[in-house]
């Protein structure tokens, strides 16, 4: 494109000098004793009149397309680091891609809690006639709240080994002991159970499960039993990640 532009511009220079060399002739006064000598040169002048501007087109010419050659590798050269830059930036964009994941995945990694059965006070839970989610109120730490206080289930974030600790205690009864079982997704794991008629009896248990992800744990008072708790929180529930898996 720049070529076929100067090319035009450069025939017509061209063209003016030599009509300009042509028309100088016919206005010099020629002394007369070189009037001879300037017309035997004439041919020869006007030869090399007619052989300067092509030469001079080629010359520039070539100029011109070594020019534009080294153009076009200098514009090579910055496509290439172009697109390596380009590349890079998309590389750091997935490395930051991970990390961001690797921060939630380590986030979600630590898993703890511990809670009493009541939030506060005194008191004691059942009997009932059939067996009854328990809801341990009084959170003392629930790290990743995988922990629901209000419900009383824990439901695991991510696949792995957790394991899981109770304590369950009542004052004597003739009729009602204290009993609890752990539930995983509706199965009875493992149970506490004490029973004596007077004085204070207490029982407790832990277990080690493997969970996936979204799968509940909590604890069931068993039916016909009593469970005691107050500021001194005798009754509790914990569990914590183990390791992922």
């Amino acid at each position: 494109m720049e070529m076929t532009m100067f090319i035009p511009l450069l025939l017509l220079i061209c063209s003016f000098s030599t009509a300009q060399l042509q028309a100088e002739p016919d206005n010099e006064i020629i002394p007369h004793g070189k009037q001879t000598e300037s017309r035997g040169g004439e041919p020869a002048n006007a030869s090399d009149q007619q052989l300067t501007c092509p030469q001079d087109i080629h010359a520039v010419l070539r100029e011109m397309s070594t020019l534009l050659g080294e153009q076009r590798v200098e514009i090579r050269q910055l496509q290439t680091q172009n697109e390596a830059q380009t590349a890079k930036l998309r590389e750091l964009e997935v490395q930051k891609t991970e990390v961001d994941n690797l921060k939630q995945q380590l986030q979600a990694k630590q898993v703890a809690f511990s809670a009493s059965l009541l939030a506060s006070g005194s008191g004691t839970v059942g009997p009932f006639n059939t067996h009854t989610p328990l809801v341990f109120r009084r959170v003392v730490s629930n790290i990743g709240n995988a922990y629901n206080p209000n419900t009383g289930f824990f439901i695991a974030p991510v696949r792995g080994a957790y394991h899981f600790e109770f304590y369950i205690g009542a004052h004597g009864h003739s009729s009602h002991a204290s009993g609890a079982v752990l539930v995983k997704n509706g199965e009875h794991i493992f149970i506490v159970y004490e029973h004596q008629t007077n004085g204070y009896g207490s029982s407790a248990n832990g277990a080690t499960l493997l969970l996936e992800v979204g799968d509940v744990v909590f604890l069931r008072q068993w039916q016909n039993t009593r469970i005691f708790d107050n500021g001194n929180h005798h009754s509790t529930f914990s569990g914590h990640l183990l390791f992922t898996m």
